[in-house]
Order: C-alpha cells, then structure tokens, then sequence
C-alpha cells in the first residue's frame, strides 16, 4: 500500500513547535511524516506526539552527509533503534559534487563507500537527488552511473529535481523500480519552486507509476513555500486526490 507523508524541510520555517507541527500534519491528513532532524523535542516527546496522532514516521529519515560520516552510530540509534526508520537518506549533495566528470566519479566512489559503512551498522543508505546529479558523462549520467556503481543504494527520487535536470520522472520509476521505497513529490515550474499541481510535472503519472513499481510513501515536499501552513494542508489534499 502506498501512503502519503510531508518532509519536514517544508515547514521548516513555521514558526511553531514541532509537537504542534505534527498535530497540524495529522489534522491534514497525511499518514506519515518523513523526518530531517527534529530540533527541541526529546525523541520520547515526539514518540508520544506520533502514538496519539496516529503518524508513522516515513521509513527513510533524511539525514546529512556530516553526520553520516562522523555521527553514524548516534543518528542510526535515534533514528533506526528509536522511530522505527529502517534507511537514512542521503538528503543533500552540492554542485561541487558533480562538477565534471572526475569529481562525479571520486563523488561515487564515496556514496559506494558510505553505502557499505552504513549497512555494516545494520542500516540502508538512499539517495536524494535534485538536478546537479543529471551531468552528462557522455554514455549516462551522474546518477545513472551513480546507482550503478553502488548497488546497494536506494533511490528516493525526487520527481521535480528530476525533470529539472532534463530527465523524465515517469521513466526514471520505471528504470529503479526495484530500488525505490520513496518518491517526493516535488512540483516545479521551469527550475522554480511552486506549488504541487501548478507546475509542470505531471503528479498524476508520477503517483500512478509510483504504486505500479510498489513506492511505499508518497512524500510532499516544497523547498521555498510562501505560506508553509498552507501549503502544508494543500500538499496532503493533493496527494490524496492523486
């Protein structure tokens, strides 16, 4: 069954407390809330705020490159042995990254490396991509090669990012079907940020694809939303229709 969530980069500037920010996304109607990071609350405050309200956290917490290399077994022990996510995803890699083709590649050799620290603490490492993954490296592109060179990596593909970088979201499920558990649902208008069904992606093909290939979470997410709180509500309406 696929289910919906909201990544908690979305509402990051609402100015509220996270136990009241997950009772607005509950009343929303999501089913789940993808974590990155959660500031001031205890992890047993937010255990309690999720046991009331109903929200299962998304399998996957996004989590960043610093404290996978340097923090792991903390993170994995917050998040994997305390909130019940069995993968962290690798949220955010900078143009830097994929400059051209030689740092793509000693850009890959790390993700396969990391990969493999993390399965050996007993987690699953995903990928978040946004456009600068889409380099061409002449026969395929950055995140192809990526996603070929470490096999064991899960993709979270992020539909948006996607199209922005010149690739077709739809085709993209299709080709990682079996390495993919969680899709965000990032709307997107010619490289700018809008909200979801106002862009140019087409969602409803998306989410189709997304259950045929069996995605599990169904993610909304808005990197720059002018009005969080509603966008907030608008995302879970959308998504629900889909």
């Amino acid at each position: 069954m696929t289910r919906t969530a909201i990544n908690l980069y979305t509402v990051r500037d609402l100015d509220e407390p996270l136990l009241d920010v997950l009772d607005r996304i509950a009343d929303a109607g999501y089913d789940g809330v993808q974590f990155a990071g959660f500031g001031e609350p205890t992890v047993a405050e937010v255990l309690d705020k999720l046991e009331e309200t109903g929200l299962t956290p998304v399998s996957g917490a996004h989590v960043g490159l610093e404290d996978l290399q340097r923090n792991l077994e903390e993170t994995r022990a917050t998040f994997q042995e305390r909130l019940g996510c069995d993968s962290a995803v690798l949220s955010y890699l900078d143009e830097s990254y994929f400059a051209d083709s030689e740092t793509t590649d000693e850009t890959i050799s790390m993700v396969h490396r990391l990969s493999e620290k993390v399965e050996d603490s007993g987690w699953r490492l995903h990928y978040h991509n946004h456009d600068q993954e889409f380099v061409d490296l002449g026969d395929e592109t950055g995140l192809d090669r990526l996603l070929r060179v470490a096999t064991d990596v899960g993709l979270e593909l992020d539909v948006g990012w996607a199209l922005t970088g010149g690739e077709d979201p739809v085709t993209l499920l299709e080709r990682y079907d079996d390495r993919i558990e969680m899709v965000h649902m990032k709307d997107m208008a010619d490289g700018e940020f809008c909200e979801i069904g106002e862009g140019n992606v087409d969602m409803q093909a998306c989410a189709d694809t997304a259950r045929d290939v069996g995605a599990t979470w169904l993610i909304y997410e808005h990197d720059q939303p002018s009005d969080p709180a509603a966008s907030l509500y608008h995302g879970a309406a959308y998504l629900n229709d889909l």
